[in-house]
């Protein structure tokens, strides 16, 4: 099966890494620059299940020469209309797109761009982040990638792509429940970011906080009401389980958008927060404590772009 990864970043360049290190064909499409990047040192993964350097095969838009069996997008949800032009040579009648990407927005896109049944549900979760060197760095265990059927069902082309990702260096796990994975994994994110984002701390300082803890367990109320009204409803095992992570005493736990925030870098508000706050506001669902963090994420989207 020849894969196409698009985005060499942490999550691509992990993902795509481990596949090409077990054998799999394939091929990465990148920028230029990353291109560059890559061909001068090599895709380089620093992990704790194992250091490698390879020679990845890379392809930049131009220069794809036909449909690809699966496409694995990796790349962040404010890049996606780009690489849906990017990546639009590599997909034929037959091509299964595989988007890692956080929220939903992207499924409505790749839908109205390639049509419902080039999609196949997908998340991930690794916590890795590229270095100043382009290295991908794996900063914890867990290497996590669910992917499945969007309505469920036992295809054989679902499960053609499962023998390609399982046995890859990673967890993979086929699922028939994956879009409702990945409205929790969407519950997730707009929660945990929003309390860190609008609080400028970890999960830890704001429940040491004076009201901290309160202020984080309605603000994951209101998010999973909302999804629950507009996507797919978490389990009641998955909320109690959010509750207890983004309240823990100590914890030393971020979002990746704060932590991006913090470097000043570009974050995906609208995807994870912004979008949540549409669909709640077209379903009549109040959020004001998210509405509030997508505010002072918008300032701060405001103060990047002004900034160049």
């Amino acid at each position: 099966m020849r894969l196409l990864v698009v985005g060499a970043g942490s999550t691509g360049g992990y993902f795509g890494g481990r596949l090409a290190q077990a054998g799999r064909d394939v091929t990465f499409l990148v920028r230029p620059g990353r291109a560059a990047q890559l061909q001068k040192g090599g895709l380089q993964i620093v992990s704790p299940h194992g250091d490698v350097i390879l020679t990845p095969r890379l392809v930049t838009a131009d220069r794809i020469d036909g449909p690809y069996d699966a496409v694995i997008l990796t790349v962040k949800a404010y890049s996606l209309e780009a690489a849906l032009d990017d990546l639009a040579p590599a997909v034929g009648p037959d091509t299964m797109i595989l988007p890692v990407l956080n929220g939903m927005r992207h499924v409505d896109a790749i839908r109205a761009r390639f049509g419902a049944r080039a999609l196949i549900g997908g998340l991930c979760r690794i916590p890795a982040q590229l270095d100043e060197q382009g290295r991908v760095i794996q900063m914890g265990k867990f290497q996590d990638l669910a992917y499945g059927e969007m309505d469920g069902s036992a295809s054989a082309r679902i499960a053609a792509l499962d023998a390609v990702l399982t046995n890859a260096g990673f967890d993979a796990k086929l699922t028939p429940h994956i879009e409702r994975e990945m409205w929790e994994k969407w519950t997730l994110l707009a929660a945990l970011g929003g309390i860190c984002c609008l609080m400028h701390g970890t999960v830890g300082e704001v429940a040491a906080a004076p009201g901290g803890r309160d202020f984080a367990l309605d603000l994951i109320d209101e998010v999973v009401a909302a999804v629950t009204a507009v996507g797919k409803a978490p389990t009641e095992a998955f909320v109690a389980n959010t509750k207890d992570t983004l309240t823990r005493a100590g914890s030393s736990h971020t979002s990746s958008m704060y932590r991006d925030l913090q470097k000043g870098a570009p974050v995906e508000a609208d995807q994870i927060v912004g979008d949540l706050l549409v669909r709640a506001k077209q379903a009549g669902i109040a959020m004001p404590l998210l509405s509030l963090a997508y505010t002072s994420l918008s300032i701060y989207q405001g103060q990047l772009a002004a900034a160049g």
